[in-house]
């Protein structure tokens, strides 16, 4: 039997999430609705021009994706790297409070934790500035097959292939391990700068699902913008053999296909809709909930829809605990009626 069903892979970042006018995007670095990286220095210019504090929650794509996989019953662990902090000391009792075991996290003495503050504009359109701290020393030597003993199925976030060389380790290591794998790109700026290599990894095999926004299949497929979302969904699924793609489509639900078959998964509208940041990760830790219980892909859908639409209600990326028996019961009647 497995220890863990699920292992997220990436950088633990804690999230400082803003809520600002349109217009303060100006004074910022970079493009609304990406993510860039900053050093500490920026980081604080930024921070410190805020209309008012930002909060604190436990964040990073990965990170967020496995926090939802606990909340609905699966049996997790996070392998990255934390500083030495007290940003890192809060950022390992969140996590142990979520369900998470702490075991395979590494540990950067003398450095602070990754932090990346999450800008929401009155449109609830999130962009984002990363501070990778600690995070950014995990190198591939770190990587070894006691990471990935007795695990499952391996979720990788696409932010990790700003460093290619330990991206490949993580790969290499989780193919090896026999764990199944999914990848988030995690943001069309990723795709921008790492195109060549994520075609190559999907062309290779062993990548079992993939997960993309609008924003990231369009970078993807930059040549072929003429296409709809579903056309779009085919084309990444023919990457590989037997891969699964998932293109979100924000309010109207996503669209997923594999081996030749095309689902359309139906939104869970929200009443009022506060902040994105995390819904795209919360979505993807409902469908692995579904995905690993051996579910039909489209009640995989539902559930996600269902998780994803819950985290958009909520400031920050993490849905509250109160929120969470609603969630387990839909997954409880969902696993019945399969």
């Amino acid at each position: 039997m497995s220890t863990f069903d699920l292992l997220g892979v990436g950088s633990p970042i804690m999230d400082l999430t803003a809520h600002v006018p349109e217009a303060f995007l100006a004074t910022v670095r970079g493009d609304k609705g990406g993510m860039v990286l900053v050093d500490a220095a920026e980081m604080e210019g930024i921070v410190a021009r805020l209309p008012a504090p930002p909060a604190l929650e436990n964040g990073g794509s990965a990170a967020n994706v496995t926090r939802a996989a606990a909340r609905l019953g699966l049996r997790t662990a996070f392998l990255g790297k934390l500083g030495s902090d007290s940003t890192a000391e809060t950022y390992r009792a969140q996590a142990a409070d979520a369900g998470i075991d702490l075991s395979r996290y590494k540990s950067a003495p003398g450095l602070p934790n990754a932090r990346c503050l999450a800008l929401i504009t009155p449109d609830a359109a999130r962009t984002m500035r990363t501070d990778l701290g600690a995070a950014l020393t995990l190198s591939p030597d770190e990587i070894t097959p006691a990471d990935f003993a007795g695990v499952r199925h391996v979720h990788i976030e696409g932010y990790l292939v700003f460093n290619p060389s330990l991206a490949d380790a993580v790969l290499a290591r989780a193919r090896a391990s026999g764990a199944t794998v999914s990848l988030d790109f995690a943001s069309f700026d990723v795709i921008r700068h790492t195109r060549d290599w994520l075609l190559a990894q999907l062309r290779a095999g062993g990548i079992r699902i993939a997960f993309a926004n609008e924003d990231e299949i369009r970078a993807l497929y930059p040549e072929n913008q003429d296409e709809d979302y579903p056309a779009l969904a085919r084309r990444l699924a023919a990457e590989s053999p037997g891969l699964v793609a998932i293109v979100k489509v924000g309010k109207d639900g996503a669209w997923l296909a594999h081996d030749g078959a095309l689902h359309r998964i139906a939104p869970v509208p929200a009443d009022r809709v506060i902040d994105t940041n995390g819904a795209g990760d919360s979505f993807a830790g409902g469908f692995l909930h579904g995905f690993l219980h051996g579910w039909p892909l489209p009640a995989c859908g539902a559930l996600a829809s269902a998780v994803g639409g819950e985290c958009v209600r909520h400031s920050g990326p993490a849905i509250p605990a109160g929120r969470w028996p609603a969630l387990r019961e839909l997954a409880a009647a969902l696993a019945a009626a399969r």
